[in-house]
């Protein structure tokens, strides 16, 4: 049985994630990105090792083929390069480059600046995110 307030939930993650989108066009438009190329962007970490094509592919919830379409958009723009993993040669890594990091940095920024979720304080987001954590635990919980 679903609880009452869920579906009202989920319509309010996905209205925010809307707004947060459509107040980040002009700031993805400057670095020539779709809302899929910036979520690819998003997903990589520049504080973690480069992921394997397999790992960005389960990050952004998308086929090999996919993720080949936005990795050519991202590495066409200079935002990643595909490297040989040094721990499997068989396999790909997407690396940020400096340009890369620059992108995503200022796109970070321009979302975190735009959501509708500036309004609550820091305590509210404390919340709001260990329910979130509750709901999809992140890999390292």
């Amino acid at each position: 049985m679903v609880a009452s307030e869920l579906p009202a939930v989920v319509a309010a993650i996905h209205l925010i994630w809307m707004r947060t989108n459509h107040l980040l066009g002009e700031a993805l438009a400057e670095h020539g990105l779709t809302t899929a190329t910036f979520q690819a962007l998003w997903a990589l970490d520049p504080d973690a090792p480069p992921p394997s094509m397999k790992v960005m592919a389960e990050r952004i919830y998308c086929n090999a083929p996919n993720l080949s379409f936005i990795t050519n958009q991202l590495a066409a723009r200079g935002f990643v390069e595909r490297s040989v993993d040094p721990a499997d040669r068989r396999s790909r890594v997407l690396v940020l480059t400096d340009k890369g990091r620059r992108a995503r940095a200022d796109l970070v920024r321009a979302a975190t600046e735009n959501t509708p979720l500036g309004v609550l304080g820091e305590d509210e987001l404390r919340q709001l995110l260990e329910l979130l954590h509750r709901a999809v635990p992140t890999p390292s919980d």
